[in-house]
């Protein structure tokens, strides 16, 4: 059964890699529309629910619902079109800041317009003189933001983010912050963001979901991280489990 304001749903999902259990009976909801923070230490398996969430990676079982329609109902490619990822590395084809924006259309044998390439760059706070610049030449905030704009080429109703703020300078990151935020807000786009910054977890997640040792320890509205419901949250709130 699945319920039309969730963007996504998971419903006993198991995932293992060599017979070893990454993710152990995840059942949780993504509320459509919202920002969700995703909190935990290092080998929780947030990354890994991400690659369920966009088809990378297969399941071993349980149930995922996108949009409240079976992830194994999705052609692929609408499915990578419907839930958007943006990663910290932020990765880049050589070429232009147009090459970059058009690839998500090139891949499928389509054209980006100059005038779309121009409103994706507005959007996302950069210069319209920079659409021919080398991506070479770029900061890591421009790249960044770039990575974001060629996501939203396809006009994702969900957008995953890893990271993608964590290697930027603090005025880089509250850029990123303020971009994804008026996304958000004029899009109505659902936003389910990975980060090790707490702080930030807070300010910008409608919601937070805790993760560890591949299972949801807690998930709540954002001030969870203030007033922590569990012995294992507060531990890790603490800094005293990484």
């Amino acid at each position: 059964m699945t319920e039309t304001n969730q963007a996504i749903q998971l419903n006993q999902v198991n995932y293992s890699i060599t017979g070893e259990l990454i993710l152990k009976n995840i059942t949780h909801s993504f509320p459509t529309g919202k920002i969700t923070t995703l909190v935990g230490p290092s080998g929780a398996g947030k990354t890994t629910l991400f690659r369920l969430c966009n088809g990378l990676i297969s399941r071993d079982s349980g149930e995922i619902f996108i949009n409240g329609k079976s992830i194994d109902d999705y052609d692929p490619l609408v499915l990578r079109q419907t839930v958007g990822i943006a990663l910290q590395s932020a990765t880049m084809i050589s070429g232009s800041i147009f090459d970059n924006l058009a690839l998500p259309l090139t891949l499928k044998g389509e054209q980006l317009s100059e005038e779309d390439a121009n409103k994706l760059l507005e959007l996302v706070g950069l210069e319209k003189s920079l659409l021919y610049r080398n991506s070479k030449d770029l900061s890591g905030g421009q790249l960044q933001k770039v990575s974001i704009a060629r996501t939203l080429v396809n006009e994702p109703s969900i957008l995953l983010l890893d990271e993608i703020t964590s290697s930027l300078d603090r005025v880089s990151q509250q850029d990123i912050e303020k971009l994804i935020k008026r996304i958000n807000e004029n899009y109505g786009t659902t936003i389910i963001w990975i980060t090790h910054n707490l702080k930030q977890a807070y300010t910008i997640g409608d919601y937070t979901v805790v993760m560890m040792d591949g299972e949801v320890i807690e998930s709540g509205p954002s001030d969870l991280l203030h007033n922590p419901k569990t012995n294992r949250t507060k531990k890790f709130v603490r800094g005293e489990i990484e």
